[in-house]
């Protein structure tokens, strides 16, 4: 291979092929966790200017709350921009490397947030969100896949978890912004939200300059001294340990492995590659690209971003809330304060268990909001006064209240499970050949159901629409039900293994027996023995 010559691994212990963890390479790995910030407060910030007086002037002058077509258009248009965006980032990030695409992915963002800041009506909002969703898209896409491939694989479930931890820091810093801003009657009550997020992308991308690129693309463009340099950099260790050489040996070993066994021709190929081999068979790519996109699917559909996306006016349009924007707020806090529970419990009760469990408990809670809702909480009103005075109130208080702590706790179990545990699986089951396109149609899925969530919600619940109100989570509990069955069948455990060791317990074990599956030998030493034999 160029750039290096033969590696000699320095091991043929499985367990002895990646160096202890340093603070300082903990602290280069999870500087790329604020990536979640971009994802986080763009999706956030718009449920709170969307509910604002001067933000409905201007789209909709002469209407109290945004049109349907309108709330639906501006908050959905952003995930339709991620869905390209994500997609494009998996060539880029294979033709020019992690570090670059992820920063390309800042500039286009700023771009994007400029266009929002100066909006004077419908178009320039639209177009502004869907500029910088390609960039939101670039960044999501290859920031995990740039997390899962520099990361050590102790703490790897723990620092791509920081992604989803940054995702609930912007949701919050969103919600504190919107809550600071909402009162005023001038155009800084959307504008200020909206220009705020300029800082995230000038922070990213200029942190992620002094950061070094993936080890793992440079193997694969056959740099291998410049692989060696960068982990050599990312744990801490002079380019000549004993560390260093087995950790690359087996990564480059690996290469070889997966090249031979998953050849590509062109860029079509490369492609298509994405979906070879048997549903049937737990290892091929087919199975590994449903598995990816199906699991950002399923992460979509627990109705998180219902939330998240819409809770302002839902809760505007039950009449039992006197400020809905102080609940949104407290729903915000809870996510950021439950999502650090996953650091620990990812690594220690590892990925699978997290997501089967997680599925239960937030299909007990949506059920049981679904239930008090239309018996006697959210569904049950009276209107106070008449024309223009008219007012819908609660009539059973308390069980509003209820509702209101059954959706905190499901926000805690998805935070603390599905929200973190669908992000790290993803950056872990693809092989090397595959993983840029395989981590970007994965994210490219979640944001597809993104915006079809986004789109059809407001058509759920809005009171000219289907209007569902509570009904609506029954919708979400029967969706959470699909989750937990899915988690169960299918989700493998991939809990302290490297990514070339997650490659081979795929090819022996299935998800449900993935748990007990221990590495008796490495890719290097069988690599060494190949070439003896020729």
């Amino acid at each position: 291979m160029p750039g290096g010559g033969v590696i000699v691994p320095a091991t043929t212990d499985p367990n002895r092929i990646e160096a202890p963890v340093t603070v300082k390479a903990y602290l280069l790995c999870a500087f790329a966790a604020f990536g979640g910030i971009f994802f986080g407060y763009d999706s956030g910030y718009i449920n709170g200017i969307t509910g604002t007086k001067s933000f409905v002037q201007l789209i909709d002058p002469g209407q109290s709350v945004l049109t349907g077509p309108h709330n639906s258009l501006i908050t959905s248009i952003l995930s339709a921009g991620t869905f390209f965006g994500a997609l494009m980032a998996g060539d880029l990030a294979d033709w020019y490397g992690r570090r670059p695409t992820i920063i390309a992915g800042c500039v286009v963002y700023i771009i994007g947030v400029i266009l929002q800041t100066a909006t004077n009506g419908l178009g320039l909002i639209v177009a502004g969100r869907l500029v910088a969703g390609f960039g939101v898209g670039f960044v999501s896409a290859i920031i995990i896949l740039y997390m899962s491939e520099i990361c050590p694989r102790k703490v790897r479930g723990a620092l791509v978890s920081g992604y989803q931890f940054c995702i609930t820091i912007g949701l919050l810093l969103a919600s504190c912004v919107d809550y600071a801003t909402e009162s005023r009657a001038d155009a800084g009550a959307y504008r200020i939200p909206i220009s705020i997020q300029f800082a995230w992308g000038l922070i990213l991308g200029t942190g992620l300059y002094l950061l070094p690129d993936s080890p793992r693309y440079f193997v694969k463009k056959g740099r291998i001294d410049d692989a060696r340099a960068v982990l050599s950099r990312l744990r801490g260790q002079p380019e000549d340990s004993e560390y260093i050489t087995s950790e690359l040996a087996e990564i480059v070993a690996n290469a070889e492995y997966e090249k031979k066994a998953i050849p590509t021709t062109g860029y079509f190929s490369s492609w298509l590659q994405c979906f070879t081999g048997s549903l049937w068979e737990g290892s091929s790519n087919l199975r590994r690209t449903i598995l990816g996109t199906s699991l950002q699917m399923m992460q979509q559909w627990t109705g998180v971003n219902f939330i998240f996306y819409y809770s302002t006016p839902f809760l505007q349009s039950t009449g039992a809330i006197s400020n809905v924007f102080l609940i949104s707020l407290i729903f915000t806090l809870v996510n950021v304060l439950s999502t650090p529970i996953s650091f620990w419990t990812i690594e220690k009760i590892g990925r699978r268990p997290l997501l089967i469990w997680g599925a239960f408990g937030m299909l007990i809670c949506q059920f049981l909001v679904a239930i008090v809702g239309v018996t006697i909480g959210f569904n049950k009103t009276y209107t106070v006064g008449s024309g223009t005075t008219a007012k819908t109130l609660a009539d059973n208080i308390p069980a509003v209240n209820a509702q209101i702590a059954f959706i905190a706790i499901y926000i805690f179990f998805f935070a603390s499970t599905w929200g973190p545990g669908a992000w790290v699986v993803i950056g872990e089951i693809f092989p090397l050949p595959i993983r840029s396109r395989g981590v970007a149609l994965s994210t490219a899925s979640n944001w597809l159901w993104n915006t079809i969530i986004a789109v059809i919600t407001p058509y759920m619940v809005n009171p000219g629409e289907a209007n569902l109100r509570s009904s609506v989570f029954f919708v979400w509990g029967s969706l959470c039900t699909c989750a937990f069955v899915y988690a169960y069948f299918l989700i493998p455990e991939t809990k302290g293994l490297t990514l070339e060791q997650i490659d081979r317990m795929l090819e022996e074990t299935t998800p449900r027996t993935s748990v007990g599956w221990v590495p008796n030998t490495t890719y290097s030493q069988e690599y060494a023995k190949e070439k003896e034999d020729v």
